[in-house]
């Protein structure tokens, strides 16, 4: 047998040693979505709008610059909160970031927003559901909560829900855990009022993306975007100044899903790359900074710098104090999100129409039960 045929038998073996498994795991979610779509299990609607991005696979799909995107759009008209649900935070329950909080306590997502936009309310909570009064309650003058990463949540009725599929593998490409990345089955795009495909390719032609939409096939109330990924200018760790990374040899410290699009862009960049890649949302601890440091010491070149990425950079702030120290020079690359074919002014018009025509709706039942 060919190594080619032993490899496609291995894999066939494991396919079908896998399906009784996604088959169970899909008939659990099904049964699960079910009993919300027939009222037996209910969902909670709220006084101020509530617009969630999520997606139906594993991470990966870049949530994180869309509700920065969100942010930027939303937070010069009303008062945005954001509520995560702080993945590997080594805290529970419904937390407020404050002048004292750091990844651990929050996780590196909401830890990002936290340091990029302090005027923006961030929080955390398992339970979406129990999680919003308290955020309400605490902040009354919320007047939009984002919520990320919460497409399954389904305790909470958003107004708006937002769906991300990568444009590398789209989600009617996917199969269902564990024969593929899928949290339940395709069919669960119907629930979204927008389909973003993210990380397209800036030369996208046309015709490509009118055939992902017939593959996608939305509704008649659904909205198909396509973005694409922007990376910015790059910034001192510590004093968040502008730096050049021209002519610069770059140790790039990463743990994010799918560091290859960002290590192929630095390279493009800088003279060369150097790149030290950990599991997405890896805390770093003390063997960690020890191999960075021999990493960089050992690099036989001149002009080296090291840099990571916004979501790294939250964690790595636990270890500020040491960082300094090395008296090295750190830099952190932002990125953010851009609409293909001049379709972000659609998508903003369509998120903030639905958010004053909610609070003016919500405003006028409040003072018309009040009179």
């Amino acid at each position: 047998m060919s190594d080619r045929n032993f490899t496609y038998y291995i894999f066939s073996v494991v396919r079908m040693l896998l399906y009784p498994l996604a088959l169970i795991y899909g008939a659990v979610v099904w049964m699960r979505n079910r009993l919300y779509d027939t009222g037996f299990y209910s969902s909670i609607e709220f006084s101020v709008p509530v617009i969630c991005v999520g997606n139906l696979s594993v991470g990966g799909t870049g949530k994180t610059p869309h509700i920065e995107y969100l942010i930027r759009l939303l937070q010069y008209q009303f008062q945005v909160a954001t509520m995560s649900r702080g993945y590997k935070r080594r805290t529970q329950g419904f937390l407020l970031a404050d002048a004292n909080t750091n990844a651990v306590k929050i996780g590196d997502e909401p830890m990002q927003y936290h340091l990029k936009f302090p005027e923006v309310i961030v929080s955390v909570a398992e339970e979406r559901m129990i999680g919003i009064p308290k955020l309400l309650q605490q902040r009354p003058s919320i007047e939009v909560v984002l919520l990320d990463d919460a497409f399954q949540h389904r305790s909470v009725k958003a107004g708006i829900n937002i769906l991300i599929t990568d444009y590398g593998k789209p989600f009617y490409k996917d199969r269902i855990l564990p024969l593929g990345t899928l949290r339940e089955n395709r069919r669960a795009y119907k629930r979204a009022d927008i389909i973003l495909v993210s990380k397209c390719p800036d030369d996208l032609r046309e015709n490509e993306m009118q055939d992902m939409v017939k593959h996608i096939a939305p509704l008649q109330h659904q909205n198909v975007y396509f973005t694409k990924i922007n990376y910015g200018t790059a910034y001192n760790f510590f004093a968040r100044e502008r730096a050049d990374l021209q002519s610069k040899n770059l140790i790039l410290v990463c743990g994010i899903a799918k560091p290859q699009p960002l290590i192929d862009y630095l390279k493009t960049q800088a003279a060369d790359v150097h790149s030290l890649t950990y599991k997405d949302h890896h805390y770093f601890l003390q063997n960690d900074l020890e191999e960075i440091k021999e990493a960089y010491d050992n690099w036989g070149v001149s002009n080296k710098v090291i840099i990571t990425t916004e979501k790294d950079a939250a964690r790595l702030h636990l270890h500020t104090e040491k960082l300094q120290q090395w008296g090295i020079e750190i830099v952190v690359l932002p990125i953010q999100v851009a609409f293909l074919n001049a379709m972000g002014a659609q998508f903003d018009k369509q998120i903030l129409e639905f958010t004053e025509t909610t609070l003016n709706e919500n405003n006028a039942m409040y003072y018309g039960e009040e009179g």
